[in-house]
């Protein structure tokens, strides 16, 4: 890679972004690669290097290349490598984001990290040391550079550090002395419980406190952190802009009243609001309902995901949604026990008030094909924005994507992410009828799931159950003057070489846009070295323009 693109003695190299995670061994290929960096022709960016078992040889290279180098790049990650103490020389001439997740830190290597903030040639701007065992000793000791004027760092992410309460109490100190920077804190899976958030409080209540981001998912909060943080947030709400209470026990009803009260609160300038797996039931949506129809609500994302809400809770929940004052952009309600009946419900709410809702994520709700049908009436309406419609592992079938290929033709203009991963689409009927949709419209294809959901159990990662054949009418779409497709993933297919071929006719026509071949994506294929010398030529060729590769 140094040879065939980073370090073009004739001209700048296009390679913005560079991924070899997750390859073991490359001691010495990150020297050499090191050495491609140093090159004044280096453009590149973000070096993603997480998991590749690496060096003390291989931080100091790294170090070396960015002391003579630092100018481009600005994301450097090493997550999930057992670097311990051994990341000193790459944080002390880090680019603005350094990425330290999960590399077996200790509360020792944080006097590193303090000493590099304290810096006044520190660029570090984002620093993520989750997953270390930091402990609350280790927070302390990175307080000391929290707390120098030179420290100018904006996003701290310190998820699950083995931290209590008592870290809550040392970061409220510390960023209090210098709390002008700091827009993201991340403190998730930490048992802070309802007197760390108590303590934190003070930072936020500080008239200089510009958190706009705050994350305390998986906690151990009760109602009792509501309180406090509707409190807090009360008497310095100007900026935050996003909280993530995911994974707490707030139950009802008497947590997400004091929530939705904060909300209704004429200085509450709050936009997200992330409640995933909270233990919200239906009686929940009363009190969500009531703030989407104040007049003085900003929330534009609303995550309820993970709850059993049920089809009771959702039509209480619409009766917010249709109405004039609500402005929600973002509505995401995966995995909450739906069926059809909310679809219905949905459909006849978002048609009343269908002109702000961006993104709908109903996945992992046993909708099936009368559900999506119903659901097609809002997408019909020639009102309608919707621009990211989610409808995995929602037992869908080839009926669906005839309803949704009449529906969406019928009002295309808005329409530019469509994902159905993991239902039962087969060949080859269901595919030509989105194919066909496709060359009309904008749009995102989604036919693959990298991810399971973890509360149900048993499910197995899988696409759309496509094959070979399926390709065809892929290129087909491709090959058309009218499409407009320019993300297409078919992950977790079984295409095979074959597949690809067919599919490589569309690719190579004239009147393809796809543009995510800006961005490939190999991973978890047998490509072995030989396949990666072919493709070389994709890295060096300028008119290919390849940004960001993966392997």
């Amino acid at each position: 890679l140094g040879s065939c693109g980073l370090s073009n003695d004739v001209k700048p190299s296009h390679l913005r972004e560079l991924s070899l995670s997750k390859n073991k061994s490359l001691t010495d290929a990150v020297k050499l690669l090191c050495s491609a960096m140093m090159h004044p022709n280096c453009r590149l960016e973000t070096l993603r290097l997480s998991s590749c078992s690496l060096s003390e040889i291989s931080c100091d290279s790294l170090g070396s290349a960015l002391r003579s180098n630092p100018s481009h790049l600005r994301v450097l990650e090493l997550s999930q490598n057992q670097l311990q103490d051994r990341s000193e020389a790459t944080l002390w001439f880090s680019p603005g984001s350094s990425l330290l997740r999960d590399c077996s830190l200790s509360e020792t290597s944080c006097d590193s990290v303090a000493s590099a903030l304290k810096s006044n040639l520190s660029h570090l701007r984002v620093l993520d040391l989750s997953a270390n065992t930091l402990q609350d000793s280790g927070v302390k000791r990175l307080c000391s550079g929290l707390e120098s004027p030179n420290c100018k760092l904006e996003r701290l992410r310190l998820f699950c550090c083995s931290l209590s309460e008592i870290s809550c109490d040392s970061l409220a100190s510390a960023l209090r002395s210098n709390p002008s920077h700091l827009r993201e804190l991340d403190l998730s899976w930490n048992q802070l419980k309802d007197p760390g958030v108590k303590l934190l409080c003070g930072f936020l209540q500080d008239p200089l406190c510009k958190l706009e981001t705050l994350r305390l998912k998986y906690c151990s909060l009760s109602e009792i952190s509501c309180d406090s943080l509707g409190s807090a947030l009360r008497s310095n709400l100007s900026h935050l802009r996003v909280l993530d209470l995911s994974g707490n026990q707030l139950k009802d009803p008497g947590s997400l009243l004091q929530l939705c009260g904060f909300l209704q609160d004429p200085l509450c300038k709050l936009e997200t609001l992330r409640l995933r797996g909270c233990s919200l039931s239906e009686t929940s949506c009363d009190s969500v309902a009531s703030a989407l129809k104040s007049n003085l609500s900003h929330l534009r994302v609303l995550d309820l995901s993970f709850n059993t809400l049920q089809d009771s809770g959702v039509k209480r929940l619409c009766s917010g949604l249709e109405s004039p004052n609500c402005k929600l952009e973002r509505l995401r309600l995966f995995c909450c026990s739906l069926s059809e009946i909310s679809c219905d419900s949905l459909a006849s709410a978002l048609r009343s008030n269908p002109s702000h809702l961006r993104e709908l994520d109903l996945s992992w709700n046993q909708l099936k094909d009368p559900g999506v049908k119903l659901l097609c009436g809002f997408l019909q309406d020639p009102l309608c924005k919707l621009e990211t419609l989610r409808l995995k592992y929602c037992s869908l079938s080839e009926i669906s994507c005839d309803s949704l290929g009449s529906a969406l033709r019928s009002n295309l203009s808005h329409l530019r992410v469509l994902d159905l991963s993991g239902n039962q689409l087969k060949d080859p009927g269901s595919l030509l009828q989105l194919c066909v949709f496709s060359r009309i419209l904008s749009v995102s294809w989604r036919l693959s799931e990298a991810q399971t959901c973890l509360p149900l159990k048993g499910q197995q990662t899988k696409g759309c159950s496509l094959s070979e054949t399926s390709c065809d009418s892929v290129a087909s779409a491709l090959k058309s003057n009218l499409s407009h497709l320019r993300v297409l993933d078919l992950s977790f297919n079984t295409l095979q070489d074959s597949g690809v071929k067919r599919l490589c006719s569309g690719l190579e026509s004239p009147n393809c846009k796809l543009e995510r071949l800006r961005e490939l994506d190999l991973s978890q294929n047998q490509l072995q070295d030989s396949g990666v010398k072919l493709l070389s030529d994709l890295v060096e060729n300028p008119h290919y323009g390849l940004e960001t590769l993966r392997q």
